[in-house]
């Protein structure tokens, strides 16, 4: 039986077209995701239908009558309710708290006489929080939650979270819920459990729509799947009928390879060093605590935690951006054998390594002796590459500066999770952002841009960024290719260490295995890479070990070809001892 319907729905936003003339009908009781690339349209849509949005064109009908939803309660009015990725939460209030907020003692009575057996009508009753948490428990019970009425939201996990946004929603007596991306940051068992209560509100009767991009859930969840392209309705296919190459060649438009490779070399030795590496939180804790590893050459490392786990605070320290950093971070950069170059080291420093028994002289290993020759000598032989390294330098990165870092020589790339806040500067264009990694290696007064505008113009092509010119502001250009902008020119610099935080997030199916494949490249060339990831999937097949992080603290350190999805879940919920 049909019971939404979109026809012709037309929403835009300035020249930018979100959706455009989608018409496509959802069934009364069937779990339905809606499935497409970043930027293709979903979240858009199901704003429109949420009361988010208004559209610029088309009409929506439930139950066979057309309606207009101007704002969330005229939403709510037709028993439509969405989770949003953002949860709407008081922190301060605990969950009985939150699940009230804003209701009368008429709907609360509403309420009870629909989750409450044994309800009776009474003249003016007021209901107390006991009541409240009662009718709750009522309904957690009904569809099978899990849930502390009493607990305060600022104690809730994600996972506890997002599962109170989806019981306020049932509560207020939503028929229709539209979740997206519910699986973002949650563990497989968390998954698993939330795929469970979706099951048990079909059996209820409930409308389910999915808002997500990862394939292998919608099939293990959906009934049926909608696929949006570029602002458009693409087509409906059962889940029965569809597989994963399917569904993306329909959300690309062409056929995509959905293998990530994962070179089998040996690493090439230990080249960063953490140890009992430790950040306070200024509120008396930790963000992380004693945490200590080893990355090699070679090797990509990837961190799995839950969000908020300490996987940010552990990069801004290794990166020089956490000021308040406890312990020790030790960089072997691989110099062994390695001529001496002006780029991290002035003639003073080379006269005293030189003077240390640090460097050989090229045409016969002897310790390299400068005693007695000038500036213009040094000079010379440097340029001539006739000074050696005898073995790799061991530089302590404690306490030190990004700038401080940079200029030892160690190439620390750092994609941060936040593109616009740390990573890339939004009021300047793709080429003036490629020479914030460089300006500081030129001479003289003048900036020269010819170099930077030949990479930005390589990593437009490469990454196929969609810009209207170089000369584009970044802040204008979408969430995934302000994201490809980044990591093109972190990959550029051909690091020794190259540390990346969810870079893949808003990127497209095409554009992800981009990285994935770049990534994979860093490594074949000696480059020690830590890769921060959402997707346990993705960092099961990318990575060759992963370590967990939990509640700051290290859980474990596996090799990701011989540990389950499932044991790292576990682990990304449970602090060693």
């Amino acid at each position: 039986m049909e019971h939404i319907r979109f026809e012709h729905i037309t929403k835009t936003f300035g020249s930018v077209v979100a959706n455009h003339d989608v018409s496509f009908s959802l069934e009364k009781g069937e779990v339905l995701s809606i499935l497409g690339e970043n930027g293709s349209g979903k979240t858009t849509l199901l704003n429109v239908l949420a009361g988010i949005y208004e559209p610029d064109d088309g009409k929506i009908y439930i139950d066979g009558e057309q309606v207009v939803i101007k704002s969330p309660k005229d939403a709510f009015a037709h028993h439509i309710g969405m989770v949003h990725q953002h949860y709407k939460l008081v922190d301060a209030f605990t969950a009985v708290e939150n699940m009230v907020l804003g209701l009368s003692n008429k709907d609360l009575a509403e309420i009870d006489s629909r989750f409450n057996p044994n309800y009776k009508k009474k003249r003016l009753r007021v209901y107390t929080l006991k009541d409240c948490a009662k009718l709750l428990s009522l309904m957690c019970e009904r569809f099978g939650f899990v849930f502390d009425p009493n607990k305060h939201v600022y104690d809730m996990s994600i996972s506890e979270k997002q599962t109170l946004e989806i019981i306020k929603i049932l509560f207020r007596g939503a028929e229709t819920l539209v979740l997206d991306e519910p699986t973002a940051v949650l563990t497989p068992q968390e998954i698993k459990h939330l795929f469970d209560v979706i099951r048990k509100m079909k059996q209820d009767g409930k409308t389910v729509i999915i808002i997500t991009h990862k394939l292998n859930e919608v099939l293990e969840i959906s009934d049926r799947v909608a696929i949006l392209r570029k602002g458009e309705y693409v087509g409906t296919v059962p889940t029965t009928q569809a597989n994963e190459s399917l569904l993306a060649d329909m959300m690309v438009g062409k056929k995509v390879d959905l293998d990530i490779h994962r070179s089998e070399i040996p690493n090439t030795g230990v080249r960063l060093s953490i140890r009992n590496l430790s950040v306070p939180n200024g509120f008396g804790g930790y963000s992380i605590k004693d945490v200590s590893f080893d990355v090699m050459g070679s090797e990509i490392l990837g961190i799995a935690g839950i969000s908020g786990s300490g996987q940010k605070e552990l990069l801004d320290a290794i990166a020089g951006l956490a000021t308040n950093a406890e312990g020790e971070m030790t960089f072997i950069n691989p110099k062994k054998d390695q001529p001496v170059t002006f780029f991290h080291k002035d003639i003073k420093q080379i006269r005293e390594l030189a003077q240390a028994g640090k460097f050989y002289t090229k045409s016969d290993r002897s310790p390299c002796d400068l005693s007695g020759l000038s500036n213009r000598e040094i000079t010379k032989m440097v340029e001539n590459e006739e000074i050696l390294f005898y073995e790799d330098e061991v530089i302590d990165l404690t306490s030190l500066k990004p700038i401080e870092i940079r200029d030892l020589g160690v190439k620390l790339s750092f994609v941060p999770e936040d593109r616009l806040g740390m990573g890339l500067v939004g009021d300047m264009n793709i080429i003036d952002n490629m020479l914030l990694r460089s300006y500081r290696k030129g001479h003289g007064r003048m900036l020269r841009k010819e170099k930077s505008k030949e990479l930005a113009e390589e990593i437009v092509k490469e990454l196929d960024i969609k810009t209207p010119s170089l000369q584009t502001e970044v802040s204008k250009l979408s969430g995934g290719n302000i994201q490809k902008v980044l990591v093109g020119r972190e990959l550029s610099s051909r690091p020794k260490v190259l540390m990346a935080a969810y870079p893949v997030r808003g990127l497209d199916i095409n554009s992800s295995y981009t990285i994935y494949h770049l990534l994979d490249e860093q490594k074949k060339k000696g480059t020690a890479v830590i890769y921060v990831g959402e997707d346990l999937d993705v960092l099961l097949a990318l990575a060759d070990r992963i370590l967990v992080l939990c509640d700051g603290k290290v859980s474990g350190i596996v090799k990701a070809s011989e540990v389950s999805k499932e044991e790292v879940g576990i682990m990304m919920t449970s602090s060693a001892a």
